[in-house]
């Protein structure tokens, strides 16, 4: 019974120091009102990575590889 309370305590701990290591890192899944409109004015590679939205975060992944990988002064598409 302690170790399950440990585990619990170490995931809690865990899951609340995932949002503040990752600057560009957005916890809420689904967003509703003002929040839904600015993250779909805002362009895919510039929203910040979210729980289960798979495409838009793998397109920042790769665009992010592709501008660290190019010579300096040029970007790759």
């Amino acid at each position: 019974m302690h170790s399950f309370r440990g585990i619990l305590v170490a995931a809690i701990v865990a899951m609340t120091a995932i949002p503040t290591a990752a600057a560009d890192f957005d916890p809420r899944v689904v967003t509703f009102g003002a929040e839904r409109e600015q993250i779909k004015n805002t362009p895919i590679e510039k929203r910040p990575n979210r729980p289960l939205h798979v495409y838009g975060n793998s397109v920042r992944r790769r665009q992010g590889r592709t501008a660290q990988s190019a010579p300096k002064g040029e970007t790759r598409r």
